[in-house]
């Protein structure tokens, strides 16, 4: 005879819990950086993300507020395996009913990194497997399985020899800010857009420019961080679904964020020659209540005028992987080195870019390279100072990349 379903239970708010944040890879710093403005201590740092203790009101937190976190994972167990019936064994072991209902459809994603075992998606399979064999012990029925639009996520991790085990909080990615209705073709995911606002220095107190602002990511994760608005205050959660739920918590964490008296109004432009993508950025702008915080036009940045006094500029230009049109774009990296030099001294310029070529042809000497990845895709942020003076030289044939030699990155 089965047993009783369990009841909705709540996990004590004043117990630790360890939590995983994944990120772009190259942003686990500044995604510390984050979460120790957000009141966490403790933060370990990773490649590929950051790990903190916290209580479930700083897992509620996080979400909310993080703009560089993919995730919010809360880890429900970890075991040395050799072999795929050690995982197995571990999964089932683990009290899945007592944190969701076999009601929620699940998904199990499971990433590796030197795991001796053969295929990630036959352990996959053995993980849902011990999931579903846990619940039918417990109350006599699986749990359904929806890969597309699941209630519960459920992550495992393998190293060499352990397998960890977590539920994912988040639901959705959190760079999913719930406000963009339209995105052009290789857009730019917004928690690396705010990652890489944090990483150059920006404050609100500067300007902020983009010339070449797509579907206005940039534009948009600059106005809500000037305007301190709560990126996740729009959007449901994966937490909203577990057992473990604090509702009258959660509540008023959310009207708290809601509550916040908005910074002041930034200094924020964007244009782009294509007028489908400054139809899209506005459409974008509009559905984040940003329509009169942004100022956006249609215009080439070769011959564009600088909107205001220097600032920043920041810009995700088109690169050949990206769009395949490296011959074209061979030809504009120079014309807008040209742009930078004569019309932008005294701005701070960078460009974000995931061809290492194309950057060479601009002929301006950055004086930093950062390492960042876009998904799969390597990728280099690059810092150019204007100042008064020459700064420019052309590449010869068979010259190093003159941004070889800079410092940083």
């Amino acid at each position: 005879m089965p047993l009783a379903k369990p009841r909705r239970t709540l996990a004590p708010t004043d117990i630790a819990e360890r939590f995983f944040c994944p990120c772009p890879r190259g942003l686990e710093e500044v995604l510390a950086r984050e979460l120790a403005e957000l009141g966490l201590r403790d933060a370990a740092v990773v490649p590929g993300g950051v790990g903190f203790s916290g209580r479930w009101q700083d897992c509620y937190r996080v979400n909310l507020w993080s703009r560089i976190a993919s995730r919010v994972l809360w880890r429900v167990g970890q075991t040395r395996y050799r072999n795929e019936d050690d995982v197995f064994r571990a999964a089932l072991a683990l009290p899945w009913p007592r944190w969701f209902s076999v009601d929620d459809r699940i998904r199990v994603n499971v990433s590796a990194i030197q795991s001796p075992l053969r295929s990630l998606e036959y352990i996959t399979l053995r993980i849902k497997d011990a999931v579903c064999d846990r619940f039918r012990e417990a109350e006599g029925a699986r749990p359904s399985v929806d890969t597309a639009q699941p209630d519960v996520r459920i992550h495992a991790f393998l190293t060499d020899r352990d397998a960890t085990f977590y539920l994912d909080t988040s639901g959705e990615a959190l760079f999913k800010r719930g406000v963009r209705q339209t995105a052009g073709e290789a857009p730019l995911r917004e928690n690396l857009a705010a990652g890489i606002l944090r990483l150059i220095g920006w404050t609100p107190e500067e300007p902020l420019f983009d010339p070449m602002c797509g579907s206005g990511t940039f534009l948009i994760e600059g106005a809500q961080m000037a305007l301190g608005l709560a990126p996740g205050g729009g959007r449901r959660f994966g937490f909203e679904r577990l057992r473990t739920f604090d509702g009258a918590l959660w509540k008023r964490l959310r009207a708290d964020a809601m509550a916040r008296t908005p910074g002041a109004a930034p200094r924020i432009f964007g244009s782009d020659v294509d007028p489908a993508a400054i139809e899209a950025t506005r459409r974008n702008l509009e559905a984040a209540g940003l329509q009169d915080v942004v100022q956006v036009q249609i215009a080439d940045f070769t011959t564009l005028t600088p909107p205001c006094e220097p600032g920043v500029l920041v810009a995700n230009p088109p690169y050949g992987v990206r769009l395949g049109e490296t011959g074209a774009l061979q030809q504009e990296y120079p014309v807008w080195g040209d742009a930078l030099k004569q019309r932008f001294s005294g701005w701070r310029a960078y460009l974000f870019s995931g061809d290492t070529e194309l950057p060479k042809r601009i002929g301006l000497k950055a004086s930093r390279r950062t390492p960042l990845f876009n998904g799969a895709i390597e990728c280099r942020l690059y810092e150019y100072r204007m100042v008064a003076g020459t700064m420019r030289r052309v590449p010869k044939s068979g010259d190093a990349d003159p941004t070889e030699t800079a410092s940083g990155g």
